[in-house]
């Protein structure tokens, strides 16, 4: 007797969870991911560089904002995101979620990175200064260090899983620093200016500058996505490197 036809193979997103299955999702996403970071970059900065006005105190000096402002969101979401990622690691033992968390770092970082260069050079014209040790940029470059320790730490321990482990407790630690980052400038009195654009209360700038701002925001977001998930696949190859399937990828993947 004929045995019933099996039922149609459904896609589900738990087998993402897997290393295999992910490493071969996040290849197909990657070209898609890079060309909208591309795009809405180009969007980003003709709007905030060649359509939105000049600033009638700042001048032009203000169109920096276009990169400061969305690297300082994103250094803050990242750093979220990767202590979310390593939380998970730490309770349910996941790897792919350590790995994740490990991925994230070196973006964050640079966006840190960026955000504070930026802020310097911004703030140079404007305050008359290249730096000033107040709540919000004394708490900024914090996060620096927060990442640098992260990955410091993870890469001092021989074994991946201890080293992961290690820097999961130090990133959930460290998340106490993120509201007092965005949070500072009302707590404390500080040379920082207030946010041009909060949750509770509607944007105080003109609504082309402020489109030309969340392209960029976009464009950073995608951008972290698709370096995280990039350096995501090459971490998976390197510890699942013993394994048949990844073995048996191609030199150029492998």
């Amino acid at each position: 007797m004929p045995s019933p036809p099996s039922p149609p193979r459904r896609w589900r997103w738990s087998r993402l969870a897997s290393p295999q299955p992910f490493y071969r999702a996040a290849g197909a996403w990657l070209p898609w991911l890079w060309a909208l970071a591309v795009l809405l970059a180009l969007a980003g900065l003709t709007v905030g560089l060649l359509v939105a006005p000049t600033d009638f105190q700042q001048g032009d000096a203000y169109r920096i904002i276009f990169i400061h402002v969305p690297a300082a969101w994103m250094s803050m979401l990242v750093y979220l995101a990767m202590a979310f990622w390593a939380g998970i690691g730490l309770v349910l033992n996941t790897r792919l979620s350590s790995m994740m968390a490990r991925a994230l770092a070196p973006t964050g970082a640079l966006m840190t990175f960026i955000a504070l260069w930026t802020g310097a050079l911004w703030g140079k014209p404007t305050w008359g200064t290249w730096w000033v040790w107040d709540a919000r940029l004394t708490s900024e470059l914090l996060l620096l260090f927060l990442y640098a320790a992260f990955m410091a730490l993870q890469s001092a321990i021989d074994d991946p899983r201890r080293g992961d482990r290690a820097g999961a407790i130090l990133a959930l630690v460290g998340v106490v620093n993120v509201p007092i980052i965005y949070f500072s400038v009302r707590w404390w009195n500080t040379l920082h200016q207030g946010s041009s654009v909060s949750v509770d209360r509607a944007p105080s700038m003109a609504s082309i500058m402020l489109a030309g701002m969340l392209l960029m925001v976009a464009a950073f977001w995608v951008y972290a996505i698709a370096a995280a998930l990039h350096r995501l696949r090459s971490l998976i190859v390197e510890r699942e490197r013993e394994t048949e399937w990844v073995r048996a990828l191609p030199e150029s993947q492998g």
